[in-house]
Parts: structure tokens; sequence; C-alpha cells
């Protein structure tokens, strides 16, 4: 029964539109939560101002629904570090919006994903990471709370965990954080319990263990493993594997942690709201082994790896090893991830590979 709820949810808001705010939209999971939305027939205001997403990942979006499903998509470009943008996004179909669908509906659900993110970003500009994800995030709650938004969902950080040693990782127990960027989300978990205890605002925080998918970006000094090693790999240059290779991470494919949303939002269970949950798959891949796994998958595209990994000194600020009990997600949510590792490889592979042939052309 509980691997079906996910499936009767699509069914139901297939035949129920409802509207949906994304922060970050034109992100890498913002812009996978808005194709899985307008795919359902959903009307969608996206916020984005393009720090780090990509006007590219709205064009491939709008590519792939049709043109009626994209005209219940409204673009505010702004920045959550602004109040009035942040309120101004809590209404779908404003009169004068060019290509606004009819309206105005008040936004529903609210899947928070604009943040600042990697852990050597923070350590760098430790300021500017804190004004978006701690500001920023603040704004929005403000912004939802005073729109009355049915339920707040939010992109929390598995680097919550910080120094904690146990596995797998388990939400009721964490560790002192080891990034600015850890700090910043973890203050995003504080001031959503304090919003949901004083005025009653429901938040849902998404604690992500290291997703990977589509549309996420290959290139720049803060890239994801997954991406920059098949860029590496594509372009015949090394790959280097900070550490000894044994670092290992619970690696999650997009098409989970969108479940993980759309289930988290329109949960109508009491002992589900207001919590935060893992987004992971509870498996534990090494950077060796993913390293085998990204070269084994590149081979039917005539890329053949015929050297190995470059091992190099630790990074400041990771974690040795992550991985996740998804078991309350499972329990509360009715969350069942539908890829691991090496089916979302196989799936996202065309993609990265395309992606990069692009970039070289």
């Amino acid at each position: 029964m509980q691997d079906n709820v996910y499936t009767h949810l699509k069914s139901r808001l297939a035949a129920t539109p409802r509207t949906w705010l994304v922060t970050g939209v034109a992100g890498f999971i913002g812009s996978n939560l808005l194709e899985a939305l307008l795919r359902l027939d959903q009307r969608v205001v996206g916020l984005d101002n393009f720090s780090t997403g990509h006007r590219r990942n709205l064009g491939e979006v709008e590519a792939l629904v049709s043109p009626r499903q994209w005209q219940n998509f409204q673009f505010i470009e702004g920045d959550i570090r602004n109040p009035e943008h942040c309120r101004s996004a809590m209404l779908f179909g404003l009169p004068g919006r060019k290509g606004a669908a009819a309206g105005p509906y008040p936004v529903d659900f609210v899947l928070h994903q604009a943040a600042l993110g990697s852990v050597p970003r923070s350590l760098e500009d430790p300021v500017a990471t804190h004004s978006v994800n701690i500001s920023g995030f603040l704004n929005m709650l403000v912004a939802a709370r005073d729109a009355q938004v049915k339920t707040f969902v939010y992109a929390a950080s598995s680097s919550t965990y910080g120094d904690h040693p146990g596995l797998p990782k388990v939400e009721d127990r964490i560790g002192k954080p080891l990034s600015p960027y850890a700090v910043t989300k973890y203050a995003n978990e504080l001031y959503a319990d304090v919003f949901h205890r004083c005025y009653g605002v429901h938040a849902i925080g998404l604690r992500y263990f290291n997703v990977f998918g589509p549309r996420q970006d290959p290139n720049g000094a803060y890239a994801a493993v997954i991406p920059a090693w098949i860029a590496a790999l594509l372009r015949r240059e090394a790959v280097y594997i900070n550490g000894d290779g044994e670092t290992s991470r619970d690696f999650c494919y997009v098409a989970n942690a969108v479940q993980v949303n759309l289930l988290a939002a329109t949960s109508e269970s009491r002992e589900a709201d207001s919590q935060v949950y893992n987004v992971a798959v509870g498996d534990r891949t090494t950077l060796t082994t993913l390293f085998e796994l990204l070269r084994d998958g590149l081979r039917p595209y005539g890329i053949a790896a015929d050297t190995g990994p470059v091992y190099r000194a630790f990074r400041a600020g990771d974690v040795r090893h992550s991985q996740a009990d998804i078991g309350k997600a499972q329990r509360r949510l009715g969350y069942v991830p539908t890829h691991r590792i090496r089916e979302g490889l196989t799936e996202a592979m065309h993609w990265y590979v395309q992606r990069q042939q692009a970039l070289s052309a």
C-alpha cells in the first residue's frame, strides 16, 4: 500500500490542480520540481535571481512540457533577500504579468529551494552564505506566514549532522556543524520550528543527501562531484579525489527528491507535519566506487578512461561518511525511493553527456 502513496498523489493532483511557489526554480532541484509539477498540470510561480540557477534550465523545462502546461508557469526574477519579492511571489496570475494564466490564485504550497550551497563557498564567503540562507530564509517564512500557505517545505541539508559519528544518520541525533553552510541550514530548521510553535506555520524540512541528476551544473568552482567528474572524464582530464577514496556518501537521484517534496507538501497527517526528514536512499558509496561507476557508465558513449583517479588532501569542512536512515520519511510520508545510484546514473548519463557536448561545441 505504501508504495502506491506517490502514484495516488500524482493522480489526485492532476485531477485537482493546486498553486505552488518554487524558489530557486532555475536551479537544479528547483527546475526538476517545476517540470514535475507542470507535467501534473499544476500552477507554478517560480522565483529566482540567477545567482546560481540558469535561464537554460527554464528553457529546457519549457521544451519538455506542452505549451498548455507552460502557460501554467509564472516566473518572477527576484531575490529572497528582498522581502517584497518574497511577498509578491505568493500570488499566481497577478494582473499585468505577461504570460500569466487566469487568476489570481493564492499559493497553496511553497517549495523553498533557493540557497547558496557548497561547503567551500561558505568557507570563502560566510557573510554571503548567511545573508541568503538565513536572512533570505526568514523573509520567505514571514511571507508564507502572512499569505497563510498550507505547507512550507524547505531544503535542509545532511551537513547538519556535522561531526556526529553515528551511521546511518537519524534525524534526531546531530553533532556540531563543520562549516558556515552547515550552520545556516541548521538555523533554518530552528527558525521553521519556532514559526510553527509561535505562528502555526506548517513547515517541513528535507535534509538532502548528495542529490544528483539532469540540470545539475557540471562546471564552476562549486560543481557537485558527479557532474564535475563526468565533465572531466568526457574532456579526458584527471579526476581528483579529496582524501583516500574511502570517504562515502548516500547519493540520491533527483526523482527521489521530487517525490519527497510533493509528499511532504500535501501530507494531511498531523504526525508528518512540522518535521525534518532525510532525503536519500539509505546506501553508502565510496568516492573510489563512484569513480568506477561513472567510468563504466560512460563506456556506452565511447568514453573509456584508461587511468584511475588522482588522490589529494582531504577538503576542509567535509564529513568522512554520510548515510541516511530514511525510515521516518517512509513511515510518515509514504516515501519509497524509485532510483538507487546505478539506476539514477543510467537515467541521467545521457543528459550529462549531451550537456557537456553542447558546452564543448
